[in-house]
């Protein structure tokens, strides 16, 4: 493939290869206007991707922190906690917002997007947890808020198809037995988005499933015309594809669980397009296709992209060969943290020529040792099996790089350079 590269681009190309075969360890280059920035953060507790937008727009997609007190965390089921013990999950996030975010503009968040309410993608109370002056325990998106000012926190509301703040809905069995406390950890969430309100003015608010003006460019939006974020899915209901109009795949109160709930949304940036959906899946409990499942329903209305984040972190219920065949990115990304991901057949069919045909290349932000010994040389198809991923988006949307940088050092420094690609 040719591509017609601008001059900067060609010199620091050339000399990343230079200095990388004199073994020299390089930065990612600063982020500049017009650059779509997605960095998919591995900390080995979750899920944690922060985007910086054309005109320094920042947004924070989901905080995993697992807790520490379970027997799972620590064992080799699961990644370690990286680049070290020194810090929190959500410390080492903040860290590295502070190290790829705008220099010239205020220390903030404009946007945290929380996909739903699974301890690695929001966070998880324990024992262990320190306490903060707003009287909440310290985990997940609300270590990081405390962290650093939040403008906006949306999420996927709290009433809808049930309301989570009902003594009632809280006392059912599914609830109380739930080892993993998310009715416990939503409390000190909602404690966390009282105190912020008052202390800094975050504002929080659900996501509005078919808008494309919720998110949007804080600081210059008419030098990017082409840029929006499109709301596909939140709850269920699925966004049509016309207006800010959707319909729903399930009724006032039922309870299907939160990965169906997830949010999700597209990223569009002139050609380029970019797609993250949470945990929703597509494969049912028999191993079989569900077209009435939520990936069926949100295929259509993504289309084809040119990269698109693994659902449910490549999980064995997702990814159905419907979904896989509409989607069809040109780059697969998996945020993984256990020897469970990815599923064996969801390799298979990601990686599949005859659900669509053409080049893909697949990147993880770990691969455990379990999925090693397992699934073997099929994960040789991997172009990344360990750090952090970063899409790089130049020229307004016509071309991207993808970078991996070292999650071991403190200094994330390169490891590996993908590209140039061209969105299509």
């Amino acid at each position: 493939m040719h591509f017609n590269l601008k001059k900067t681009q060609i010199v620091f190309i050339t000399f990343l290869v230079m200095q990388i075969s004199h073994g020299q360890k390089q930065q990612l280059p600063t982020w500049k206007p017009g650059f779509l920035d997605i960095h998919h953060i591995n900390t080995g507790r979750g899920d944690a991707t922060f985007m910086v937008f054309p005109d320094g727009t920042t947004m924070l997609v989901d905080a995993g922190d697992m807790s520490e007190t379970h027997p799972r965390t620590t064992s080799s089921r699961n990644a370690a906690l990286v680049p070290n013990k020194s810090r929190t999950a959500p410390e080492w996030i903040v860290d590295y917002i502070d190290q790829y975010s705008p220099k010239k503009q205020e220390r903030k968040l404009d946007y945290a997007l929380i996909t739903h309410y699974h301890d690695d993608h929001f966070g998880e109370i324990d024992s262990l947890r320190k306490i903060s002056e707003g009287g909440y325990q310290l985990t997940g998106i609300m270590e990081v808020g405390d962290l650093i000012p939040i403008k906006k926190l949306i999420d996927r509301g709290f009433d809808y198809p049930i309301d989570l703040k009902d003594e009632k809905v809280q006392s059912q069995e599914e609830f109380v037995r739930d080892k993993y406390e998310m009715i416990p950890s939503l409390k000190e969430y909602w404690k966390f988005i009282e105190y912020q309100s008052e202390k800094v003015g975050l504002e929080n608010e659900a996501l509005q499933v078919g808008s494309s003006n919720q998110i949007i460019l804080q600081y210059h939006p008419k030098d990017y015309p082409k840029f929006w974020v499109q709301n596909i899915a939140s709850n269920g209901n699925i966004w049509t594809g016309f207006d800010n109009s959707f319909y729903p795949l399930f009724k006032e109160d039922e309870y299907p669980g939160e990965n169906p709930l997830s949010n999700a949304i597209r990223i569009d940036y002139g050609k380029f397009n970019y797609y993250t959906g949470g945990d929703i899946s597509g494969i049912n409990s028999f191993g079989q296709m569900n077209i009435n499942d939520v990936e069926s329903h949100v295929a259509p209305v993504v289309g084809p992209v040119d990269v698109a984040t693994l659902n449910h972190h490549g999980n064995r219920d997702s990814q159905n060969p419907f979904y896989v065949r509409t989607v069809r990115p040109r780059v697969w990304i998996q945020q993984n943290w256990t020897a469970d991901h990815p599923g064996e057949e969801v390799l298979r069919r990601i990686t599949s020529k005859k659900l669509y045909p053409g080049d893909r290349d697949i990147f993880s932000t770990i691969m455990l040792q379990g999925a090693k010994e397992v699934i073997g040389d099929r994960l040789d198809q991997y172009k990344s099996q360990k750090g952090h991923i970063v899409v790089r988006v130049y020229d307004n949307g016509d071309t991207y790089d993808i970078y991996v940088l070292d999650d071991t050092s403190e200094e994330r420094e390169i490891i590996s350079k993908h590209g140039p690609y061209k969105a299509r």
